[in-house]
């Protein structure tokens, strides 16, 4: 096939890729994980496989998730036409897979209209050795628990890889498709870059070291997002389908493209097998764990509470009053972080934060006949929750009370969730001195001294600003190494990973005292479970 004609069926199949995006709003397709990759990162991805594989070796080629056909089109540019012995591509979405079968139909590929989940494991003859895939990128909460049981059992069956059950689609895909490759064939996966960093992607890795040889991960510039529809940060991860090497290496790089990388460097898979956070490489050298003391040492810390609905169980002064609800069905919680100009909370005679945007949390402790007899326009406000479904919500639900809140007492340290790395401060996360009785939702992450650090605190409240100008003055690359990057830049901390975070500086404000990694830590929280 001449390149006029390549050219004229990329372009129809780019007009297809538009006209069928533009027919679905960016809600649906996020729902069902459809994201295309652009033509231009397809070739480059198959100009990298065409370098990696022998140079008269027969191409048998599969994409698992084939949707317009992007990485088909990008395989015939860049390979010989004579290498490409066979070529087979699955999309369960018809209104993709039956125009793209028709696009594609006089070039001789394969195109199957059905679920790749369901397929049949194939036979020795029936394997490629080429795989090149965009999984679906379905988020966890998507997939009901019957799929997600079935996806599981086949995923242990067709690779050993034992999947958690908050893993996303992709990772079923990359797993199920371990037996579709002949011994030594290569895969590509354009996948989210999150798996290097979080639980469920342990069985990943430990499928990417042990079972196969892992050979280059490129991870993009979180910054530069590579689906404009998308808020992820990707990663190309490369692999041939052979047992590792004991003294393998892997290649990793960082920014720029896949064939020029910012950054580069190979890390052991020795190492990689201890690291639980692969996302730090290649700009460090290896992963040094803190030797001292972590925050996690003098504080439990824990996310702020999930109302279930913040619309309704979160209101300001002036809707209390309104609608004559008692105050005392209510208690003060912080305001979003961008309501916050200062980064510490000063306190009224009765605890409430001094603000000029004052909010408070619904969390009467009576029951609903208490509420019914006592409190009429309270009680009137509860039935329009439950017309507006409330109550079903999924936390809602799952509380003995729907409208009782999680525990979370005021902390006297709050540190904001997600940051970005490019902020003018220097410092994608912000530290907060709260000095009243507000607790805080989960845009926060709050942090509660353990037992004899209060009690130190308590002894000497001079320390608590000594405290807060130590969080603050924490170097950001030690909070982002052990945190997450999502596209556009923007990094998020988990209470875990915020303790492991070192802080030696703490330690010596307290001269003499022998603080063992995790030795005490109070329990506030007994009410209710995460």
């Amino acid at each position: 096939m001449k390149k006029e004609e390549l050219a004229g069926l990329e372009a129809g199949r780019s007009a297809i890729q538009d006209e069928l995006d533009a027919e679905r709003n960016v809600a649906l397709r996020n729902r069902m994980g459809q994201f295309a990759t652009p033509l231009s990162l397809a070739t480059e991805i198959q100009r990298y496989a065409h370098r990696q594989t022998g140079e008269h070796e027969d191409i048998r080629f599969m994409d698992p998730a084939f949707g317009t056909g992007s990485f088909y089109s990008a395989l015939l540019n860049v390979f010989p036409q004579a290498r490409i012995h066979a070529a087979v591509g699955y999309e369960i979405d018809s209104c993709y897979g039956r125009p793209a079968a028709e696009l594609w139909r006089a070039t001789g590929v394969d195109i199957r209209l059905e679920d790749f989940t369901h397929s049949e494991m194939p036979k020795g003859s029936e394997r490629y050795n080429l795989v090149i895939c965009n999984p679906p990128y379905v988020r966890h909460h998507h997939i009901d628990n019957g799929e997600k049981k079935r996806l599981q059992q086949y995923t242990v069956k067709a690779s050993g890889m034992k999947i958690s059950g908050l893993a996303g689609l992709y990772c079923y895909f990359l797993g199920l498709c371990h037996p579709w490759m002949v011994e030594g064939g290569l895969a590509g996966w354009l996948i989210p870059s999150e798996f290097m960093d979080v639980n469920y992607g342990v069985a990943l890795k430990s499928y990417l070291l042990d079972k196969v040889t892992l050979l280059h991960i490129h991870r993009f510039d979180p910054r530069d997002v590579q689906f404009s529809d998308a808020l992820v940060s990707s990663a190309i991860v490369w692999f041939r389908n052979q047992p590792p090497a004991t003294d393998h290496e892997v290649r990793f790089t960082f920014g720029g493209t896949l064939e020029r990388p910012a950054l580069e460097r190979l890390v052991s898979a020795r190492m990689l097998r201890h690291d639980p956070k692969w996302t730090r490489y290649p700009m460090a050298e290896k992963h040094k764990a803190a030797k001292g003391p972590v925050l996690g040492d003098f504080f439990k810390i824990k996310r702020g509470l999930a109302t279930g609905n913040n619309r309704y169980f979160i209101l300001s002064e002036q809707e209390i009053a309104r609608r004559s609800l008692p105050m005392n069905a209510f208690k003060p919680i912080l305001p979003s972080p961008r309501y916050l100009a200062d980064d510490e909370i000063k306190s009224d005679r009765n605890g409430n934060p001094v603000l000029e945007r004052r909010l408070f949390l619904l969390d009467p402790p009576w029951t609903e006949n208490e509420i019914r007899n006592r409190h009429p326009e309270l009680w009137v406000y509860l039935e329009e929750g439950k017309e507006r479904g409330i109550p079903d919500s999924y936390i809602c639900r799952h509380r003995r009370l729907w409208y009782s809140q999680e525990n979370r007492p005021p902390a006297p340290f709050v540190c904001t969730y997600l940051g970005r790395s490019d902020k003018k401060s220097g410092r994608p996360f912000r530290f907060i001195l709260n000095n009243s009785m507000a607790t805080a939702a989960n845009v926060y992450l709050m942090l509660y001294p353990s037992n004899s650090f209060k009690q130190t605190l308590q002894a000497r409240p001079e320390l608590n600003r000594q405290v807060w100008k130590f969080l603050n003055e924490i170097c950001p690359q030690a909070m982002l190494g052990e945190g997450r990057v999502y596209g556009g830049g923007l990094h998020k901390l988990e209470p875990k990973e915020l303790g492991n975070v070192p802080a030696d500086a703490i330690a010596e404000l307290l001269p003499g005292s022998d603080w063992s990694p995790h030795k005490e830590q109070v329990d506030l929280f007994s009410s209710q479970a995460d």
